[in-house]
């Protein structure tokens, strides 16, 4: 069964920056497509970032420009570096498969990343 474990949210002020990780038990990790996700308070979960497996990748209109994803097939995790955080980006973040794979797979708990002064 597939898991994702995400870490490296906190509580950050507006303008700062966090670096999250996603530990992924993928088979052949490298093959597949992944994302990051988030879930505002009250609201539902919502794309932010897809990586392919070739290294492409794609923002929401509402990070672009701020935030970076990545990965490293060696080590099967992905990564999202958040600049200029704004406290319209607090949510609960998570990994998973960038593409229909998602709505098949589980979810991980999550990394709460709360943006406020």
């Amino acid at each position: 069964q597939v898991q994702f474990v995400e870490s490296g949210g906190g509580l950050v002020q507006p303008g700062g920056s966090l670096r999250l990780s996603c530990a992924a038990s993928v088979s052949i990790f490298s093959v597949y497509g992944m994302g990051w996700y988030r879930q505002p308070p009250g609201k539902q979960r919502e794309l932010v970032a897809t990586i392919g497996s070739g290294g492409n990748t794609n923002y929401a209109s509402f990070v672009k420009g701020r935030f970076t994803i990545s990965r490293d097939n060696a080590e099967n995790t992905i990564y999202l570096q958040m600049n200029s955080l704004q406290p319209e980006d607090t949510a609960v973040y998570y990994c998973n498969f960038g593409n229909y794979l998602a709505s098949r797979s589980s979810w991980g708990q999550g990394t709460q990343v709360t943006v406020s002064s």
